[in-house]
């Protein structure tokens, strides 16, 4: 019975089925080429105009003294009113004896509705039938100078620059017999707040981050350097999405060949859309193909800061909490913020602990590898008992044994990342200590390959840039490959390639392994090594600054005895 009802109710139940159809954009040569905007009236062209979408031809249209017919364009622009989230509206502004009419357009949740109630529509609603006792010439000029008390507004004479406004959170006002709108800037959108770092965590520096937007984000900068040749110049990326988009760079100090090449770079972008500096930094880099990064992203505004005061350019994206700083050498990916604040002989212990930890991260698999099938005679006879001991049951190579062992951390820790923050620690207890004892006693790996994963990781992990740790990460498998292939004849045939692709990359025409290949002049101070902060007189010399020096000479005047004045430099 059961089957039969089945049998009868598919019967009669009979579902239409959703086929995705092919829809390509309309042609709409019709709309676009008619002669005037006054063809929107027309029947003949009503359906056009409604289905397509505004183009250049549009947008670049002055704005008309018509408020009707400026209105119709903005509803056809934006597809009022089935466009849910845009607000407009319509009111009169009386001047003396003279009544016109006014419209008004802003997106909800963009905007501050406060400030549009209070700054635009009441001083144009109610303002304007206050008793004028001055002549009125123009009307336009009336309006700016005396019923728009808001602070951020200005003339716009056609509609692309009106649509950038309001997309951007501003709102645009049209006066009937003006050949011009008034565009505020109003925007109030929600957002996080300024943060302590996630990614780049310091125990003695600033404890800021960036956010989202934009501004918040060059006044944190702008907060720390406090330089009247601080430079801020904007532009938009992508034809549609319109991303608001800052470079940031000292005048008097920053090559003027290194800021034209990034803003030409930057300008130059041609999508339609981009969300991230992580897009950006795909778009404007030299050389795609190598696996080591070429621009710095940062969190830190301390960090921006005091890349700015050495002649790099930063780079800020509306939306993005990190901000790219060219150009970078391999040296800057071992540096933090913190190496500033603390004092030189700590810095160069840690220093030193980041290269080991890269040199171990990036070799001591490969060399492992290379030492137990070809070079046996290099391990003291003890130890490579031990070693051949614990391998006695294992059924896998070796070479297979640490591949196995190498994506089960990398799907550890990748699983780690992407799951809640309250288990992401658990998986990576369970996965680092369950798994890894149980595989060694299930007899699929052996406890010292456990201990070489081991050290390894922790190699990775004192890299204090993510993105370099990635590289390293990825080359430690070719390294793996040419150790059992070939032994240290491999490691030596990749790391020589390795070095000869570094030395030919280049970010924004400085050579990525400045100042050391090629070698530069001895005065920058700050390399692998850093001297005390009262010798480090110069800024990097590869970036060509316009002022190399970064203060005097004697920077401690009190230790000096002498019969000069206090702070007064002395000559080289």
């Amino acid at each position: 019975m059961g089957f039969l009802n089945y049998l009868i109710f598919r019967e009669n139940y009979k579902r239409e089925e959703f086929v995705l159809r092919e829809n390509k954009r309309r042609e709409c040569e019709t709309a676009l080429n008619a002669e005037s905007l006054d063809v929107f009236g027309k029947k003949e062209l009503e359906e056009e105009f409604r289905d397509c979408t505004a183009g250049d031809e549009i947008l670049k249209k002055k704005i008309s003294k018509d408020l009707e017919l400026n209105i119709q364009v903005v509803k056809r622009i934006y597809k009022i009113p089935d466009n849910s989230d845009l607000v407009t509206r319509k009111f009169n502004i009386t001047v003396k004896d003279k009544v016109l009419k006014g419209f008004i357009v802003f997106i909800d949740g963009m905007t501050d509705r406060a400030s549009i109630s209070n700054n635009i529509l009441q001083p144009l609603m109610l303002l304007s039938n206050l008793d004028i006792r001055e002549n009125i010439h123009d009307i336009g000029e009336f309006i700016y100078n005396r019923l728009l008390p808001f602070n951020q507004i200005k003339k716009v004479c056609d509609f692309k620059e009106i649509t950038e406004s309001v997309n951007f959170g501003g709102c645009a006002v049209f006066v009937d017999g003006l050949e011009y709108a008034f565009a505020a800037d109003v925007k109030s959108w929600e957002h996080r707040g300024v943060d302590t770092p996630r990614s780049e965590t310091v125990i003695r520096g600033s404890q800021e981050a960036f956010n989202e937007q934009l501004r918040a984000n060059t006044a944190l900068i702008r907060k720390i350097l406090k330089d009247k040749d601080l430079m801020i110049e904007s532009t938009t990326i992508g034809k549609r999405s319109n991303t608001p988009c800052a470079v940031m760079y000292i005048r008097d100090i920053a090559n003027d060949s290194l800021v034209n090449e990034v803003l030409k770079r930057v300008k130059s972008i041609n999508v339609d859309y981009i969300f991230d500096t992580g897009e950006l930094e795909q778009l404007i880099e030299d050389n795609t193909f190598v696996a080591a990064p070429q621009i710095i992203a940062t969190e830190r505004p301390d960090r921006v800061a005091t890349m700015l005061s050495q002649g790099n350019i930063a780079v800020i994206l509306d939306g993005s909490p990190y901000v790219l700083v060219m150009p970078a050498t391999v040296t800057e990916f071992l540096h933090t913020s913190e190496d500033t604040n603390i004092r030189y002989p700590y810095v160069n212990f840690i220093r030193v602990i980041r290269i080991i930890g890269v040199v171990i991260a990036l070799l001591l698999p490969g060399l492992y590898i290379a030492v137990t099938n070809f070079h046996q005679e290099m391990i003291p006879t003890n130890l490579l008992f031990a070693i051949e001991a614990s391998r006695e049951n294992v059924p896998f190579p070796s070479v297979v044994e640490i591949l196995i062992m190498e994506f089960s951390f990398e799907l550890i820790r990748e699983a780690g990342i992407r799951v809640p923050g309250a288990i992401g620690s658990t998986i990576g207890i369970v996965g680092g200590l369950i798994l890894g004892q149980a595989a060694v006693a299930a007899n699929l790996v052996s406890p010292i390959m456990i201990i070489i994963v081991a050290i390894t990781a922790l190699g990775s992990f004192s890299i204090p840039s993510f993105s370099m740790s990635f590289s390293i990460r990825l080359i430690r498998f070719a390294y793996i490959i040419l150790g059992a292939t070939a032994g240290f004849l491999g490691i030596a045939l990749g790391l020589t390639i390795n070095a000869l692709m570094l030395a030919a990359s280049k970010s924004f025409g400085v050579p990525f392994l400045a100042p050391f290949g090629p070698v530069t002049k001895e005065k920058y101070s700050d390399k692998l090594s850093r001297k005390p902060i009262w010798k480090q007189e110069y800024r990097p010399d590869y970036l060509n600054p316009k002022d190399i020096k970064s203060q005097s000479k004697i920077s401690r005047s009190w230790a000096v005895k002498n019969d000069k004045s206090e702070g007064e430099d002395d000559e080289d």
